[in-house]
């Protein structure tokens, strides 16, 4: 695996010299990103989407809500670390209460009790807190196996899996690649569908792609809203929350004033 986050690292670090004449002055990169999306495209068509499909098909869903939960309780730990750092003690307390309940009430994180209990899921990243930190803007980038990205973006996520300490807490090597993947597969299987709206959308699935998620990241971030002159992005629906496939614990229904 980690000649994986190397291999992204490395191409985060050499884009600088790939750059000529982009169709959007946000993506100077375009001739490699699109190389890269097209690679992405084939390995989703051939392997991942497969895989989930399958996944999806074979395995009950009490089983992908655990799975699913699972790893939303690791991403709140990262959360806690990046609100820490962006000075949000609020948003930071409120992640490692989620944390504290989900591990030891949902059983390290199978079932989440924090949501009904009222505790927001922030899910702050690295590229959040380098945006906090000043890095607001930054060029689109397409991360080999990842996706839509940014240098800002992405550089934050490959120092975050190259340096994850989670990976520690599984028995082995296989133990920790095998959770690796059933992450991939679980975070696919939730997108099933996605592409297909996509091809659907847009002349250009690339540059639809593309735009939606600048524009995503400019208003997440307080960055410089892009322009989209090829395709109609309503961005409120696209920042919309995602139905979840991972229900959470029952709240309690509170009683009626009589």
């Amino acid at each position: 695996m980690k000649i994986v986050h190397v291999t992204a690292l490395c191409a985060v670090l050499a884009v600088s010299g790939c750059a000529s004449n982009p169709s959007n002055p946000m993506d100077p990169l375009e001739p490699l990103n699109r190389k890269i999306y097209a690679f992405n495209d084939n390995v989703d068509h051939y392997v991942a989407k497969p895989v989930a499909q399958a996944y999806h098909n074979v395995t009950p869903q009490p089983f992908r809500i655990a799975v699913n939960n699972f790893f939303d309780n690791i991403l709140d730990a990262y959360s806690a670390v990046n609100n820490a750092l962006r000075a949000e003690p609020k948003k930071a307390l409120s992640d490692l209460m989620r944390v504290a309940i989900n591990t030891t009430f949902g059983v390290f994180g199978l079932v989440d009790f924090a949501t009904p209990a009222g505790l927001p899921s922030n899910k702050t990243t690295l590229g959040d807190t380098l945006a906090t930190w000043g890095w607001k803007n930054s060029s689109y980038f397409v991360m080999p196996f990842f996706g839509p990205s940014t240098i800002r973006d992405g550089t934050g996520t490959t120092v975050t899996l190259y340096y994850s300490p989670d990976r520690k807490l599984y028995n082995g090597p296989a133990a920790a690649n095998t959770a690796d993947a059933f992450y991939v597969v679980s975070k696919r299987e939730r997108l099933l569908g996605v592409e297909e709206s996509v091809q659907e959308a847009a002349i250009d699935p690339y540059s639809y792609t593309r735009d939606a998620f600048l524009q995503i990241r400019a208003k997440q971030v307080g960055g410089t809203q892009p322009t989209s002159p090829q395709d109609e992005i309503d961005i409120d629906q696209l920042m919309a929350p995602e139905p979840s496939s991972a229900p959470v614990a029952n709240k309690p229904a509170a009683s009626s004033a009589q």
